[in-house]
């Protein structure tokens, strides 16, 4: 692996390193999280002071990360005071609990957290966070005092907002102004479950308002405006009323809330702290607790029964993080990355137990199961309009190898009375079977053999062109992607890795064999990520094809682990570029083409991270470019522009992007009833405008009204985007095909 004391000279066993961390962890984590005793007595719930474990593991964490970080981050001042905000901001990031006095006399320690830490000395932290502990234990007995008062006490005809943007906003000055936050925070709440009348419904798109920190040291959000209930809860029962429904509904959520609060231990404090100051140098150096030390093998071996999705709690959710390809949620095509699972629900019957607030470890405990068995899950989309909510059902299963392998297809795409034939093959994932390969077997299973494979049989097939669809391919195996780029190109380099001492290692293929030459575009979205990055990088660099799609994920970074009594921790030692001298790192792969996307970057993606490493370059490596694509590229360009204004599905995204912009930009919610009823309805209208002009323009017959369009859209079992995109793609190539006085831009019929 790389370190700051040495280069391995060993290139196997940097990519080994690189196959169990580059492409697997995008930002998330499934994991448990609570720290494992290792038979000591456990933490006692409520106790909030550090232990001689802590602080020892502490200044062993500091040693580790001064040493083998690919940041050489000095303690001082400068250094402690970042820590020092990083961990204000993560307590409390909406403003909604400290107040002016608290942050005054937090101020002490601004200059002080670069020594303690080296010294073990958690005191100044844990002295923080019982502050944030009561300021919000009197938010939530606060806001329980309003509920048993009753809903109906408050009033919704005033003409009252909510902040929602509060990054700029002051700390509050008194008790008295954080509780007139507090209450117009339960109002929003209110509204949302008032507005629920339809089942799955919400009534805005998702918006950030309070953030607190979950006991596992990873953040939460509390989103009054967007958390729905159980559609159970607000069925009226024994003569109940609305009201008095919604008031049941929060009250337990609430005392739910308190009820894990009063829980929170040493250990969850330690996490969060040890979090805040892992995350000062990036977003993918943290500490691991023997607990999710096993989790993350768990992962690394993709054995896990269950659904096949990497989960993380942010902002009182817990969010999807990654997919892991081939695995259940993946092939059920109805849990997405950013969706947000507010309730989880065994077997096709079970009751949906609202988990707003919980713990990341015991929703995962629910949403884990043996192999066969039905999870329903009650989720927020995070491409939803108006935040509606929607329940699905998975059958748990097992990851296995196979089922993330490269599969291939075939498209038409019509020229006057030319049928050409588009090859495809999507590939979910670069993956190898290492135990195998290194075990010496002949016949190991890997990305690399399986396209290889496909492209003859394609080739055979008399395919036109190729599509290499990486879209949610979120990478794996670097070896992969260096010899996958080699089916396409003769022999060269395919990407940089710079170590923390500035030496560069180069990547080269190595492989003479040329598989294919012919015409190909590379498809990716945002989702695609680290081996997909160096792959697309690799065909963009040399001119070799078209990158098509929207601006990928941006990890360009590299992780190893190492032991720490006790636990394990994740740091980052490298960097990757691309052969033109860029990184990959927070920018991605620019494609030459640019499709719209309905992803949020501000949401998903590596820029979206906080304290994420920045984009920068170094020296090109010695390559040979096979071709100056900037020509081809504008002629296909505008010819792309030009079909897609009479093109239906893409005019539809388009009008779907500009919406959630707008939805997005909304920086206040209206606390007046009506109001909020008003903007619901409008919001309807308008994507039911936009959804029958597609429909119209397909000739399809277009719904009379939202109510007929959602029920459509929850029974439909296909992907409009991904299709149009497909096929959009194909015609860009043909396209290029078919241009006149076509340059030899690329070697042909290779011997």
């Amino acid at each position: 692996m790389i370190n700051k004391i040495r280069f391995l000279s060993s290139f196997k066993v940097l990519l080994l390193a690189l196959i169990i961390i580059s492409g697997l962890l995008l930002a998330g984590n499934f994991k448990k999280t609570d720290a494992d005793t290792g038979g000591k007595a456990k933490p006692v719930p409520g106790l909030l002071v550090p232990t001689k474990e802590q602080a020892k593991t502490t200044k062993a964490l500091v040693k580790k990360l001064q040493r083998y970080h690919y940041l050489d981050e000095q303690f001082d001042n400068e250094f402690s005071e970042k820590i020092f905000n990083n961990y204000i901001e993560m307590l409390d990031p909406a403003k909604a609990h400290f107040l002016v006095a608290d942050i005054d006399e937090f101020s002490k320690y601004r200059y002080s957290f670069d020594e303690d830490l080296k010294e073990g000395n958690l005191e100044s932290a844990f002295f923080i966070y019982r502050r944030y502990h009561e300021r919000r234990k009197q938010r939530l007995e606060y806001t329980l005092e309003l509920l048993e008062k009753g809903v109906d006490s408050l009033d919704f005809t005033k003409n009252e907002y909510l902040e929602l943007d509060r990054d700029n906003l002051p700390w509050y000055a008194d008790m008295d102004a954080a509780k007139d936050l507090w209450r117009r925070l339960l109002k929003n709440e209110i509204l949302n479950l008032k507005l629920e009348e339809k089942p799955d419904e919400e009534d805005s798109p998702p918006q950030k308002v309070d953030v607190t920190p979950a006991e596992n040291g990873e953040m939460q959000e509390q989103k009054p405006e967007s958390i729905p209930a159980d559609n159970a809860d607000l069925d009226k029962k024994n003569g109940d009323t609305v009201e008095e429904e919604v008031s049941t509904t929060l009250t337990k959520r609430y005392k739910n809330q308190l009820r894990i609060l009063d829980q929170a231990n040493s250990d969850d404090v330690f996490k969060f702290f040890i979090t805040a100051y892992t995350h000062c140098y990036d977003p993918h150096t943290e500490y691991f607790p023997p607990a999710e030390s096993e989790n993350f093998d768990i992962h690394m071996r993709l054995s896990l029964e269950g659904i096949g999705a990497l989960l993380r709690s942010e902002y009182g959710y817990v969010k999807v993080e990654e997919l892991v390809a081939g695995g259940p949620a993946e092939r059920s095509r109805e849990l997405h990355t950013a969706d947000r699972i507010v309730a989880v629900g065994q077997g096709e019957e079970g009751e949906l137990q609202d988990v707003v607030g919980w713990r990341l470890d015991d929703v995962v405990d629910l949403i884990r199961g043996a192999k066969g068995t039905v999870v329903r899950l009650k989720i927020i989309p995070e491409t939803s309009d108006i935040s509606k909510t929607k329940i699905i059902s998975i059958t748990r299963d097992t990851v296995k190898l196979e089922e993330q392998s490269a599969k291939k297809s075939i498209i038409e795409v019509k020229r006057g009375d030319t049928l050409y034939k588009v090859g495809v093959i999507k590939l979910p994932a670069f993956y190898v079977d290492f135990e195998a390969a290194m075990a010496g077997e002949p016949d190991f299973r890997s990305s690399t053999r399986d396209v290889e494979k496909l492209i003859r049989e394609l080739l055979d097939e008399n395919i036109d062109s190729l599509i290499f669809d990486l879209r949610n391919n979120g990478g794996g195996s670097l070896q992969e992607a260096d010899d996958i780029t080699g089916l396409f190109i003769t022999t060269g380099p395919v990407v940089q890795i710079r170590d923390a001492d500035n030496r560069v290692m180069l990547v080269r293929d190595l492989d003479p064999k040329l598989v294919y030459s012919g015409h190909m575009a590379v498809l990716v979205n945002r989702l695609s990520a680290s081996a997909s990055e160096i792959f697309a990088g690799a065909i963009q660099d040399y001119g070799r094809g078209i990158i098509i799609g929207s601006q990928t994920f941006g990890k360009g970074t590299v992780q190893s682990m190492e032991p720490l009594t006790p636990g394990r921790v994740k740091y980052t030692q490298a960097k990757f570029y691309r052969i033109n001298g860029d990184s990959t790192q927070n920018r991605g792969i620019i494609p030459d083409i640019v499709f719209p996307t309905i992803i949020d970057q501000d949401e998903i993606g590596e820029s979206s991270l906080p304290q994420t490493l920045a984009w920068d370059q170094i020296q090109p490596a010695n390559y040979n470019r096979l071709a100056d694509m900037a020509p081809t590229i504008h002629y296909l360009d505008l010819l792309h522009e030009q079909r897609i204004k009479q093109n239906p599905d893409f005019q539809y995204l388009n009008d779907r992007v500009i919406f959630l912009e707008e939805a997005r930009e909304k920086t206040v919610a209206s606390l007046n009833e009506s109001e909020r009823r008003t903007e619901r309805e409008t919001t309807e209208q308008r994507l039911l405008a936009i959804e029958n002009r597609r429909r119209q323009a397909l000739g399809e017959e277009i719904y009379k009204d939202y109510a007929e369009m959602e029920k459509a859209e929850e029974e439909e079992d296909s992907d409009q985007q991904k299709d149009s995109m497909l096929q959009e793609t194909g015609e860009i190539l043909v396209d290029w095909l078919t241009r006149k006085s076509v340059q030899q831009e690329y070697v042909r019929n290779p011997q």
